[in-house]
């Protein structure tokens, strides 16, 4: 094996440039080597980009969600085997601390968060996936699905199923989700298997309200520039606004509005990843008994998910809007972080020389 390869990495003010790396090495015995096959531009990335996650070490390398074929593993390894492909998790649980042991991976006294924020990410050739025992971690691409089809279930789909499950959504429902990005999207197509009367997505960029009303994640969309929703939710429940809201685009407006097109007694659920500071507006939520659930997914049901995928229950390969090999990548975060050329998700190939 070669011992260096290039990869995209985070500079601070100097921003992100692809540069060489040494390949990594199996550090423990339950460690494995992936070499990335396909890897993707996460919101989340982009933050760090811009500055909005200053504890992240200049020199780390970005990306969390991808997919790869397994080229070493360590001697405790006992699930995987070299040449296996799989699909890795964003959120890493060690299984051991109390936090796993209750399911809270994004907790995890030595895991939660690592890819590309407190280790080494994807958007390079090769990962050391560490705790790859725990198949929590990383499972296996079954036969007859490609990595294309379990590709976002290391991130926005288990973030999504996770919005949708803290919402209590109960057969009948009315759900508005706000944002009708890749996360907003994905919350759509988890809150369906629920069983609501309706999904109302709202959203400034006509385009991907008209990919989601296509994709049949949404059943009814709203453009916020162009027509009340408040009142248009309203018509639609008897005047008592929806069930359940899921907020996913992450501004100060979208944060706002949730509180008020929630019904009284109604859920609102978080999955945004917000850059600025908000107020709660508690006297409007006391008063109306609003519940309110947010956090950062504990990512527990790949299983689950690639099983879903696998039954004709959920398909994401319509996000995939754009793909091109990590010689471009800095193109991709361009493209993806201004929505430019109606791209939804950025696929990253291998390297090419």
């Amino acid at each position: 094996m070669k011992k260096t390869m290039k990869a995209l990495c985070y500079f601070g003010r100097d921003g992100i440039k692809i540069v060489d790396k040494q390949i990594p090495k199996i550090i423990k015995r339950d460690d494995i080597i992936v070499k990335v096959t396909l890897s993707t531009i996460c919101a989340s990335d982009v933050h760090i980009k811009d500055g909005h996650l200053p504890e992240v070490k200049e020199g780390t390398t970005l990306g969390h969600e991808f997919c790869g074929r397994v080229v070493d593993v360590g001697s405790d390894i006992t699930k995987i085997k070299i040449d296996d492909c799989v699909s890795v998790n964003c959120i890493t649980s060690c299984g051991e601390c109390w936090y796993c042991k209750q399911g809270l991976t994004s907790h995890c006294e030595e895991g939660g968060w690592v890819y590309g924020y407190r280790e080494d990410g994807c958007q390079t050739e090769y990962v050391r996936v560490c705790f790859a025992n725990n198949s929590v971690n990383v499972q296996k691409i079954p036969n007859g699905l490609s990595e294309r089809d379990v590709l976002f279930v290391g991130d926005i789909l288990p973030t999504g199923y996770f919005g949708a499950e803290n919402a209590n959504i109960k057969p009948g429902d009315t759900i508005v989700v706000f944002g009708a990005g890749p996360v907003g999207i994905s919350a759509m197509l988890a809150a369906r298997l629920f069983g609501p009367v309706r999904i109302i997505a709202i959203d400034i960029n006509d385009s991907r309200l008209n990919i989601a009303l296509e994709n049949k994640a949404a059943d009814i969309v709203f453009n916020p520039i162009k027509e009340d929703i408040s009142q248009r939710v309203k018509d639609m429940t008897d005047g008592r606004g929806a069930d359940v809201v899921i907020e996913a685009a992450g501004v100060k407006q979208t944060f706002d509005s949730a509180i008020y097109l929630t019904r009284p007694s109604g859920t609102i659920s978080i999955i945004a990843l917000y850059v600025q500071p908000q107020t709660l507006a508690l006297d409007k939520i006391v008063d109306r008994n609003l519940t309110i659930r947010w956090g950062i997914t504990h990512s527990t049901k790949m299983d689950k998910l690639i099983n879903l995928i696998a039954n004709g229950k959920i398909d994401t390969k319509f996000l995939q809007t754009h793909e091109a090999p990590l010689n471009d990548i800095i193109e991709g975060y361009d493209v993806f972080s201004h929505k430019k050329k109606g791209c939804m998700k950025w696929l990253v190939t291998p390297y090419q020389k």
